[in-house]
Order: structure tokens, then sequence, then C-alpha cells
């Protein structure tokens, strides 16, 4: 696959990455950095959950671009198996959009996911993020329609 920028690199994050995976974390989903830096701990501690994985891409000048957040799910709307490559978070900083950035953080995860031993690979969105709709779509995900999910505390 051929991305625009032949200066993008993707791994897997490190300590070392935790700065700026919290940075771009808060402006992904806005609201505590407190809970945040406290889900990216636990990540690094081994005791969270979700995400399983995380990528970060990086420029050659080693600047944080953006970052892909991984699981694996027993079920995903519009799949069929039951070990789905789920991709979580996915977030690409606004000056480094439309140059490949996404495209090659998505490339990445799905690979991770086939290394798991997965046949499909799955992604969700806000309903009204016209941005990312168009982002998933550019790259083959198929839209399956719009899903109200519902809970209650017991």
């Amino acid at each position: 696959m051929k991305f625009s920028d032949p200066d993008i690199t993707v791994a897997g994050v490190t300590r070392a990455d935790e700065a700026d995976w919290l940075k771009m974390r808060a402006d992904l989903w806005p609201g505590s950095r407190d809970e945040h830096a406290q889900q990216i701990a636990r990540f690094f501690e081994g005791q969270a959950r979700e995400p399983l994985a995380v990528l970060i891409a990086r420029d050659g000048g080693s600047r944080a671009l953006g970052f892909a957040e991984l699981s694996i799910h027993p079920y995903a709307e519009g799949c069929s198996t039951d070990h789905v490559g789920y991709l979580e978070g996915w977030y690409v900083a606004p000056e480094a959009r439309k140059r490949g950035v996404g495209r090659a953080l998505v490339a990445a995860a799905e690979e991770w996911a086939r290394a798991q031993g997965c046949s499909e690979f799955a992604s969700d969105s806000e309903a009204d993020n016209e941005e990312s709709i168009a982002a998933h779509l550019a790259l083959g995900f198929v839209d399956r329609g719009l899903v109200r999910c519902f809970s209650k505390t017991l």
C-alpha cells in the first residue's frame, strides 16, 4: 500500500509516547485529562481491558501525527465472526490530515487484527461526525447503519 507521505511510521505505543498519546487522546475525547492519564497508566501496567493495543504514527522528525486504539470484539454490527478486530479510537492531528496518516494507521491496525486471528475489522463513529464517516468510507469500511444503544443502572 502506498501512502502520500513516505516519512510516516506507525509502531506500537511505548512509555516514551505517553505524553503525545495523552494529548491526542484528550483532543479526540475532550473531558477529564486526569481520567485519560489514569487509563493510559492502566494500559502500560497491563490492567486495561481495552484497548489491547495502541499504534502511534510519527513523521520523519518523530512528531506524533495520530494514534489508533485497538481491541477484539466478540460481535460487531455487520460482521459474521465472533473474533472481530475493532478500531476503538482513531485520531489524526488536524495539521496532518489528508496526508495518508489515517490510512497508514488503519493499514497497521488491520495487520494487527490479522495477527490476532481476525478475519473481519470494524469500527464506529458518532452519527453526526461526517468527517469520520467519510474517512471510514474512503478506507473501504461499509456503513452498516445507525444503531441506538441504551443502558441503565440496576
